[in-house]
């Protein structure tokens, strides 16, 4: 599991006033909360929360908050991003807490792996879930699913329940959602053929 450490302040002041006087100093404003902690105004360099999150694992890194406060030592997963639409400046973040003898929920990206047979046959291959909400304890969080497709003809679809997941992580659902499948005209252009011939 990827990991990383981030060196973060509490934030003096709240509101617009105080966010936009610390972004003029080069930092932002955060909120870190969880169990066993009061939620913490924070502030950090935008800079040294990017290279923390640039690991495989993305916003499932697990960081660990270093300074001066009740969130020293603890460790967090980042939970939300404000960016600003124009400059794409990291504008708020939040952080949760976690327990590493709790299991978590998490969003984790789909990779197909592979090419299809269908592709190979001239049809389509779409990932229709990019995402999957898994549960498992922090330390197993995988930095993807990844799903072989490479017996996948056009029509095939990989559902929910069809998923092989890492030992100890598993994907909650009610319903057997599609998560991949190969789309194609091989029906539509066999029966042109066919009547082409009558």
């Amino acid at each position: 599991m990827a990991q990383s450490e981030l060196k973060v302040e509490v934030r003096q002041g709240t509101g617009k006033g105080a966010a936009r006087s610390l972004r003029r100093q080069g930092m932002v404003p955060a909120v870190v909360y969880g169990k066993g902690l009061e939620p913490c105004s924070i502030a950090l360099v935008p800079k040294e929360l990017k290279q923390a999150i640039a690991t495989e694992a993305g916003w499932n890194t697990l960081i660990t908050l270093t300074g001066e406060g009740p969130f020293g030592g603890r460790t967090v997963i980042l939970k939300d991003l404000q960016v600003s639409a124009i400059r794409r400046e990291i504008q708020h973040a939040d952080f949760q807490v976690i327990d590493r003898a709790t299991k978590v929920q998490v969003m984790v990206p789909v990779h197909a792996v592979g090419k299809s047979e269908g592709e190979k046959a001239g049809g389509n291959l779409q990932v229709i879930r990019h995402e999957l909400a898994v549960v498992c304890f922090p330390d197993a969080i995988p930095s993807a699913i990844e799903v072989d497709v490479t017996a996948l003809g056009i029509g095939d679809v990989v559902h929910i329940a069809d998923l092989v997941l890492p030992a100890g992580v598993e994907a909650p659902h009610d319903v057997n959602f599609t998560v991949i499948t190969v789309t194609g005209r091989k029906g539509e252009e066999a029966a042109g053929t066919e009547e082409t011939e009558a």
